[in-house]
């Protein structure tokens, strides 16, 4: 996403190489952004060794993540490019890479003004969610969530608040596939669609489906989740959505 003039780009999966092409068709001379990482379970970091961009010296990203107890966000990043994995190191990229660690609670600014606070969600081995706002639009991402038995995260609530666009977690197909796998730490698309009614969200995008999930099934999912919250749209790759949304 683009903010105040600023790459924002949330999260480093396998959908970064194509961004990061794009990116250099758009931006030959020089491309600085900022890359917010949720978490750093893998399918969540797992693209940015085949970023093109970190490959090229003119470039400059900050790289903005959770701080862990036992291994600093760098040490985890720089762990992918390794042998027998690639044949070149995390030192070795040409780009200007600087990583910063923050915590659940934090605010921060990006670029002029663009202010970002970050929350722990409740997954396994902690997540971060984000809140990204400037000149009155707010966009939310909260990617990985398990909320509680008996109430919602209130982060998860706290950072929806009146957001223009949320983007939740929608793994589980049904509730009854979200309780059986309670401890993987994700949402039922069902559970989105009520935190959007209860923030009261503008809009909701369904994301983070089940690898196995077909495109009918997720179509079945939108039609059913809007009869109860009309403004839901499914997450697309390569979907372009300005905000606020009209």
């Amino acid at each position: 996403m683009t903010s105040d003039r600023q790459l924002i780009i949330l999260d480093a999966g396998s959908g970064i190489r194509r961004l990061g092409q794009q990116l250099q068709k758009e931006n030959p001379e020089r491309i600085v952004g900022n890359i917010l990482i949720s978490h750093t379970h893998w399918d969540h970091i797992q693209g940015f060794p085949f970023f093109a961009p970190v490959f090229g010296r003119q470039n400059r990203f900050v790289l903005i993540g959770r701080r862990r107890v036992n291994k600093r966000l760098v040490e985890t990043l720089a762990g992918q490019f390794i042998e027998p994995y690639l044949p070149f190191s995390y030192k070795a990229l040409p780009a200007d890479l600087i990583v910063k660690e923050i915590e659940g609670g934090e605010t921060f600014i990006i670029g002029d003004n663009t202010k970002v606070l970050a929350a722990d969600l409740n997954h396994p081995g902690g997540c971060l969610g984000y809140r990204i706002e400037n000149d009155g639009i707010v966009f939310t991402y909260c990617s990985d969530v398990s909320h509680y038995d008996d109430r919602f995260d209130p982060n998860v609530l706290k950072l929806a608040e009146g957001a223009d666009l949320l983007v939740h977690d929608a793994h589980f197909p049904t509730m009854a596939e979200r309780n059986q796998f309670s401890d993987w730490g994700h949402s039922c698309w069902e559970e989105a669609v009520q935190v959007a009614i209860e923030a009261r969200v503008k809009t909701l995008a369904l994301f983070h489906y089940a690898p196995d999930l077909t495109d009918e099934q997720a179509e079945q999912i939108l039609y059913e989740a809007r009869r109860q919250f009309p403004n839901t749209i499914l997450a697309r790759e390569g979907a372009e959505i300005e905000l606020p949304l009209r």
